[in-house]
């Protein structure tokens, strides 16, 4: 097991510093100018950290959701977390919101996903504590919700921030910038630190509410704690870069492949891959589609929904 996670972190740090020196032109990372080196440091490196960091929360957030709520298919937008961040978010771009200079738009995304789970939470509550079942509807009846009101800013604006709500949307990282990435990290690291230390307790409830707490724990509280977690997971990742989908959804899956069910290996790798699959797709996105540049989440998607479809083929591997 210890070599499968080292293989795949020797992986992922291959793949970040390829990306570095691969783009629409390619830089020798052996002999920089002083102009390369400012795309490097300025534009690209941004641009990278923040596609890992974005893939690393929803990679672990799929885990944690995919255990917590029983369900192969969850995934980190279904509790509609994402939902409720593009709608702050697309409305602060297309009425022009400058409060916070090149923080407004992350910081009114982070807002909405954290209202959105607070109130999902609300409703996920019954007999002082979250059901997942009432997690999960609550989920997608909002998500539908927060769209359709999107779609409606969307069809009565005629401004110029209407392309940039769009773009933000289908997860664009051209806007990564260093100013963001601290803020995101930090937000990141708290989510996965919380997920981690309840590794164990999400173990016992993929096995069932009964039998976890003859083992000792609070499906109850470990739900609430869990859920925690993922709120700070898929917040602070769409705060960063907008939008993106499949990660969360087909990472933890391939992942069980490679390192086992156990949540405690599981959650961590899972998060290395996400990173991995984010970053290659903005790779993709960048330099194959020259000069047009397809915004990440526009390439998971690609990437993702085939390889979703064969899992749905075969069934004997949904079962968690």
């Amino acid at each position: 097991m210890k070599v499968r996670v080292l293989l795949l972190v020797s992986i992922a740090l291959l793949i970040f510093f390829v990306s570095l020196f691969l783009g629409p032109v390619p830089i020798n990372p052996f002999s920089l100018s002083g102009t390369e080196r400012e795309i490097v440091l300025f534009i690209r490196l941004p641009r990278v950290i923040v596609a890992a960091l974005m893939g690393t929360a929803l990679g672990a957030a799929g885990a944690v959701l995919q255990g917590m709520l029983r369900n192969p298919l969850a995934d980190p937008y279904i509790l509609g977390l994402s939902s409720g961040a593009t709608l702050t978010a697309s409305a602060g771009i297309i009425s022009g919101m400058t409060f916070m200079g090149a923080f407004t738009i992350p910081v009114l995304a982070f807002a909405g996903a954290m209202a959105t789970g607070a109130l999902v939470g609300l409703m996920g509550w019954r007999r002082g504590g979250l059901l997942p079942e009432r997690l999960l509807l609550a989920g997608i009846g909002l998500g539908f919700l927060f769209s359709a009101v999107v779609m409606l800013l969307m069809s009565v604006s005629t401004n110029e921030g209407l392309r940039r709500a769009v773009m933000w949307m289908f997860g664009d990282l051209g806007m990564a910038d260093w100013g963001l990435i601290p803020s995101g990290a930090v937000f990141i690291a708290l989510g996965l630190v919380i997920a981690m230390l309840r590794a164990k307790a999400l173990n016992s409830l993929i096995l069932g509410d009964d039998l976890s707490h003859s083992l000792g724990f609070s499906p109850r509280k470990e739900t609430v704690l869990l859920f925690t977690a993922t709120g700070l997971l898929t917040a602070s990742s769409v705060s960063l870069g907008g939008m993106v989908g499949f990660v969360g959804l087909i990472m933890p899956h391939i992942m069980r492949f490679f390192v086992g069910p156990d949540s405690r290996v599981l959650i961590p790798a899972s998060a290395i891959g996400g990173g991995m699959l984010l970053v290659v797709a903005d790779l993709i996105g960048r330099t194959v589609f020259q000069p047009t540049e397809l915004p990440s989440g526009i390439i998971t998607a690609l990437l993702g929904a085939p390889y979703f479809l064969y899992l749905l083929r075969r069934r004997d591997v949904l079962g968690i």
